[in-house]
């Protein structure tokens, strides 16, 4: 019996490489808005990031969202981000 290929993703903050599940989803919409997935399901343009505040620290001061999306992310969208990841409880 064949084992499925579990997808790989690699965090924007840490720059590790994690299965795609225990890695939180930022996604970019066709309208441009951008917020975080944490099931994985909406539609858009994604990156991922690990669920922890010390990568989304990492990735806002690399750039790296900016740099995944092709666009500027503004300032109040990072609290947006900040805030849900906080609110958002890790399942483990």
């Amino acid at each position: 019996m064949q084992k499925r290929k579990v997808p790989l993703r690699q965090c924007l903050g840490c720059r590790e490489m994690f299965e795609k599940r225990s890695l939180v989803r930022v996604v970019r919409s066709s309208e441009g808005e951008i917020t975080l997935d944490f099931k994985g399901k909406k539609p858009g343009r994604g990156a991922y990031i690990c669920h922890k505040i010390e990568c989304l620290n990492k990735a806002k001061k690399s750039k790296a969202i900016e740099r995944a999306f092709g666009c500027a992310v503004p300032e109040d969208v990072y609290t947006q981000l900040f805030e849900q990841m906080e609110d958002q409880p890790v399942d483990e």
